[in-house]
Parts: structure tokens; sequence; C-alpha cells
């Protein structure tokens, strides 16, 4: 009897709902990466890798009660990250009523969609950690180390080959271009001496940051990996634990930020020609570039793609009309404020952003108040940069003038849209030092976290409506309801990582080799840590100086 019930009850569900169904979707669609509700929910959010789509209450099987539950949040019952991705049983990147009817018709005996992963979801797959094999001739490599040895901080490529192989599906793309890339964290990839070349079978590697370009030399579509052109390939050489980075931007996917860029684990390879086998670099993130490709994916969000990007490297506290303002020439000078897409239109570009840092600056208060509403997203600008300071980001604009792009969406001085972007995420969650306004990000005020020589979030929240979105954002990232980055959940998804990784962490360099519970060897604060549960983890440092900010913000 009880089964006949169900299906009785199943019935009449797909009654009510196919109706609903064939009404307006668009009141009732909730966007993934978007909706955070305001109640409760049973889901804890804690393993990346177990989510069974379909199973919207997460325990492990599926049945009415995800139905009802899917019904539920849509009429909005609270949803955290990974119930919003059991929910979205048609993988459309939405929670609505079409999940609930494909949920109904499997469990009155259909079958549920299958995720066909491609381009981007190809390569950023969260459920895979693919290989990836580089090979080089002497004659390359040897110019690779040349070009170090000469300025350490070249943009230059040499010709590669590349082999992507993710679940025994192998895609190889041969005379693509590979650099080096990083800032402190910019070695030498080989040997311990300049102007040494290549010794075959050499025992001294060095693991460094890599870019791919797949397009560098030959422009077609037989160049790319699933359409993707550019790869960049980052070690954790500034990270222990091997998940500062990768913890970081799968948080600001998790809260919603989606000018966040793309992460996933991989494994390196590197042969070079002459040498009797390939060497294993060992685990690498694998990042998405910030670039065209990035601005494309992403039109819709931005309203535009063929806007001014502007790579925001030091000293960039847009404060300064006289800094230093210059375009991606392919050289290897570095410039403050690089403009890397619409080169040839740098003048142009300059002028708004000149126009943009002026009113920043120079602006009576009611006057910006009126300006930053019309040519920003303050909504998202303020979750932006709670997410930044919760895990505690202090080589950043505010604090440090370092580390961001900026997109402006519009070519004129009104008709435009400015973007704050997240990049860099290596010296987080504990790791700090002596630099701006602070020495210890755990404990620092987030409502003084920079200077205000750098006047871009000093100034919005100045304003008490502004600062009670920034706080609010704050408060949201530690509490428990939404699986973002109150210690339990984070633990549990930094373990998930980890009993993945774990097995391929040894590797032929001899560097980083094991996985450890550490901050930067740099870092004022050693005493950090990220899995215990005591006075030092972060998770419980930052929950409390967040903790701390309520009912506070009106008297600031």
């Amino acid at each position: 009897m009880n089964k006949y019930f169900h299906y009785i009850i199943l019935a009449l569900l797909a009654m009510v709902v196919q109706p609903l169904a064939a009404a307006s979707l668009e009141t009732i669609d909730i966007p993934i990466d978007a909706f955070i509700s305001r109640q409760s929910d049973g889901g804890n959010g804690t393993d990346p890798f177990s989510l069974q789509v379909g199973d919207v209450d997460g325990d492990g099987s599926i049945n009415i009660a995800d139905a009802t539950h899917l019904i539920d949040i849509l009429l909005g019952e609270f949803a955290n990250y990974d119930t919003r991705q059991r929910a979205d049983v048609d993988y459309d990147g939405s929670v609505n009523i079409k999940d609930v009817t494909t949920l109904i018709d499997y469990l009155l005996g259909g079958e549920l969609p299958q995720q066909v992963k491609e381009g981007y979801n190809y390569v950023w797959d969260d459920d895979v950690i693919p290989e990836v094999h580089l090979e080089v001739s002497l004659v390359e490599w040897n110019r690779l180390l040349a070009l170090y040895d000469a300025n350490k901080y070249t943009a230059q490529y040499v010709m590669a080959s590349i082999t992507f192989i993710k679940e025994g599906d192998t895609t190889r793309v041969d005379s693509v271009g590979l650099r080096l890339k990083g800032n402190t964290s910019r070695h030498r990839p080989e040997g311990n001496q300049y102007n040494v070349p290549h010794q075959t079978d050499t025992k001294i590697w060095r693991r460094v940051n890599f870019g791919v370009n797949l397009r560098k030399y030959v422009d077609d579509e037989a160049h790319t990996i699933q359409g993707i052109r550019k790869i960049h390939l980052r070690c954790c050489s500034s990270d222990p634990s091997y998940v500062r980075e990768m913890f970081c931007y799968n948080l600001f996917r998790r809260a919603g930020i989606w000018t966040a860029v793309r992460d996933n684990y991989c494994r390196l390879w590197i042969h070079v020609e002459g040498d009797s086998k390939e060497v294993y670099f060992g685990v690498y993130q694998l990042l998405e570039p910030i670039d065209k490709r990035y601005l494309k994916d992403r039109k819709d969000l931005f309203g535009s793609s063929n806007s001014y990007l502007w790579k925001c490297r030091s000293n960039t506290g847009l404060n300064n009309p006289n800094g230093d303002f210059w375009y991606d020439d392919d050289s290897d000078d570095r410039h403050a404020y690089t403009l890397e897409t619409q080169t040839a239109e740098f003048d142009t570009a300059k002028v708004q952003l000149l126009n943009f840092i002026d009113k920043l600056n120079n602006l009576s208060d009611s006057a910006f108040y009126d300006w930053i509403q019309k040519v920003t997203d303050v909504d998202l600008l303020l979750h932006t940069y709670a997410i930044n300071v919760a895990v505690g980001s202090w080589d950043d604009y505010w604090n440090h003038a370092n580390n961001y792009y900026m997109y402006f969406s519009g070519k004129g001085l009104t008709d435009y849209k400015f973007f704050f972007i997240p990049y860099d995420y290596d010296s987080t969650l504990g790791t700090c030092s002596m630099a701006g306004a602070q020495s210890d990000s755990g404990r620092q005020n987030p409502l003084s976290w920079g200077v205000p020589r750098n006047p871009l979030i000093y100034r919005i929240i100045k304003f008490e409506d502004f600062r009670a979105i920034y706080v609010k954002y704050l408060l949201e990232a530690v509490d428990e309801r939404y699986a973002l980055m109150d210690r339990e959940a984070a633990q549990a998804r930094i373990n998930a990582w980890y009993s993945r990784i774990a097995p391929y962490i040894s590797n032929d360099t001899n560097w980083e080799m094991a996985i450890e519970d550490k901050t930067a060897a740099f870092s004022v604060h050693s005493e950090y840590n990220l899995l215990k549960n005591d006075e030092n983890n972060f998770f419980n440092v930052k929950a409390a100086t967040i903790n701390a900010l309520r009912d506070t913000t009106s008297n600031q």
C-alpha cells in the first residue's frame, strides 16, 4: 500500500505542477549562482564531490521527499549552494518548476537527464582531476631558461605541445605557446644557476607557474581544448596547505559572485626533448585566465565583452591620476595599470579611467552617493569585497593596492558599468604580512580593512545603507546556514579536496612534497591553522571578528 500511496501522491503533484510549468516560469526561476534565502535548511553543504542531482534533501536517496523539498524551495524555503546544485535536476543553471516536473517524471519511472560537459564545464570539471602533459623541444626549453635569465618577469612565449587527458579522453594540440607566470612566486624552472642550459635528465627542477596559450602560433579551432584557448597552471609554492586559492575561488562562486574565475586541480608532467622520461611536477591548479574569452563567456552579465579590461598589479589604489598606465604591448615591461583588451584604443580607455579616478576621489559625498550607484552594481561590489575580506585577502586593492582586475562595460565617460574582478588568493586564510593598515588578517576590523587613500570601498561604506549591505554579506559568510566558511563546512570541503589530491602530491621535483596545515613561511602569524578546532583556527577567529560587527554598523 505504501508504494501505491506514493504513486498517487506523485500523480497528484504532477497534476498540480505541470500546469504551473506551462504558465510563467520566470516568476519562480531561481538562478543557481545568485539565490540565497533567509530561512533555515537541513542540508549542510559539506562535500562538493558527492552531490547527487535529484537528492535535494541530501539524505542519500531520491524519493518523494525530494520533490516536496524542491517545491518548498520554490516557495521560499532556504537553500544553500549545495542544495541548489542537487535541485537543478535538468542542469539548466536554475532551480525552477521544470526541475520539479523532471524529478516527478523520474520517480514515476523515467530517467534523470545526463549532464553533458563541454567547453568550460569540460576543462573545469569539479568531478575529475585531469592530466596535463607538456612537451618542449630542447631548443625551446633552453630559450625559456634564457628568457628568464635575462628578465625573471619575462612575458615571452616558447613553442610547446600540450596533451590534456580526462577520464581516458585525450586532446593533443601542437605548436602552443608556453610561458612563465607569477610575481614573487616566479622562479627558474630548472637548475640553481643562471645562464646554464638544460642538463639532460637533470634532477634539479623547480615547481613554477606556467601559462599556456593554445592559439599563440596557430589561430584556428583545432588549437583549443573544447574551445578553451588559454589555461594557467599554478603551483602552490607559497601555500603549504595546497588549498587556499582553490577554497577562495570556490567560495566566491558559492556566494554567487559570478565574476570569480573557475579553478580546478590537475596533474602536470613536462618532457624536454632528449630526456629519458617526462618529469612529474605534481598537483597544480588549473586556473581560468581573465582575458577576452573570460569576458565573452560572461557577456550577458557584463553587458558587453568588447570594452576595457585592466589588470591592476601594484600601486593601483585608484587615487593617483599620474599613475603608471599602459597597455599590453607583448613586451616584458611591467606596469601598474595594464590595459588587456582593445589596446588600440588605449588613449580612450585611459581618459575613461582617469575620469573614473577623478570622480571617485573628488566628488562630494552626496554626489558620490548618486554617482557610484549609476556606474556600478554596488550590491555585487560589496558582496565581492565582503568575501575578499572574509578570507583575509590583505594583498588586495583596499589594503595593499594590488591584485585585482577591473572592467568597464562601455567606452564613454558616463555610459558604462564598472566591475571589480577578484584575483590572486594564495596569501589568504591566515597567511598575512605587515602591509597597509594591518598585520593580522584574521582579527583586523573588516570596517577598516585597508587604508583611506585607496578610496573605493572606504568611501562606499561611509554610507550607513551601503555599510549595512557589506556587513550583511560578511555575516552570511560565517553563518553556518549558508555553509560558506563556517568552520565545519569549510573543513569538510577542504578534507574532500585532500582526499582526492593526496595520492598525487609527491613529485619528481622534490618541492612541495606534502600537504601541510600551515601558513606561508613569510607569514607573520604562523599560528593559524585550517583543520583544527582551537583558538588559532582561522575560521573560528574570522567568525568571531565578523560576528562582533552585529548591531554596530549604525554607530560607525
